[in-house]
């Protein structure tokens, strides 16, 4: 991994029975399960209001994820994406309710038939969960994770947390598309000041005048990263979907 910080503990899948933002994740599946599909059911009016809605993979290193992955990002490197958030709103307040300690969040999809080969992400100081949202024949084996020599299927409802830094790979056998729930979290071994340095290196690749040697550009800079970190206001979670979020789409890069 060259995104790596030492002294970080492995394992290919750590256990989330006792950690409290997955459980409380967890409580709120059927509420995003619901509205994840009624609001994807058109995709022709999804992509026109969110923000790059089902982007594949750019970078080389993320070619191993192929071309049947895709994400719809909700947030980014720490900053909320307030056009998607708004398309999801319950999703966006139960993440944030749960308290999970995420720097990035977004559903990704992945074909019938398809696979992502085996690789690495490269990066040990954050760990990948999941909360299956829609598995096809859930219980049946057929769309499953490998990490190292370990081997789990996605089942709905649940969390998985495990360490992408380590080989892994994933299949989908079924005939349907598969929907999870995923998020970036802090390695639970980094203390605050690892954690406030990492997050300052996202958000210099954000906003490089943050490092400007001008001080006036700089507090500029820091107060625009502040209002990008805030979560976004949104409007009512009792209406998810189109219309009625006042919020202008932008144009965002693609999740990588």
């Amino acid at each position: 991994a060259h995104s790596y910080v030492s002294g970080l503990e492995v394992q290919p899948f750590w256990d989330v029975s006792k950690v409290q933002w997955a459980s409380k994740l967890a409580k709120s599946y059927k509420q995003i399960k619901r509205e994840f599909m009624d609001v994807t059911k058109n995709l022709k009016q999804l992509k026109q209001e969110g923000n790059n809605i089902w982007a594949g993979a750019l970078s080389e290193e993320a070619g191993g994820y192929g071309e049947g992955w895709s994400t719809l990002v909700l947030r980014d490197r720490g900053m909320w994406d307030e056009v998607n958030c708004n398309l999801f709103p319950k999703t966006a307040q139960a993440v944030e309710k749960s308290g999970i300690p995420a720097t990035e969040v977004f559903f990704a999809s992945m074909k019938p038939h398809s696979d992502i080969k085996l690789h690495s992400d490269f990066t040990n100081f954050v760990l990948t969960s999941h909360l299956a949202v829609s598995i096809p024949e859930s219980g049946n084996n057929k769309c499953r994770l490998s990490i190292g020599d370990e081997t789990r299927e996605w089942i709905d409802g649940e969390v998985m947390m495990f360490d992408t830094s380590l080989m892994h790979d994933a299949i989908n056998e079924s005939d349907e598309m598969r929907y999870i729930l995923m998020f970036r979290v802090w390695h639970p071994d980094l203390t605050e000041d690892e954690k406030d340095a990492l997050q300052f290196i996202y958000d210099c690749l954000s906003l490089p005048e943050l490092l400007d040697e001008n001080p006036a550009i700089r507090q500029k800079a820091e107060a625009s990263i502040q209002s990008m970190r805030k979560f976004p206001s949104l409007k009512s979670a009792a209406v998810s979907g189109f219309g009625g979020g006042g919020v202008a789409k932008t144009s965002k890069k693609k999740k990588k």
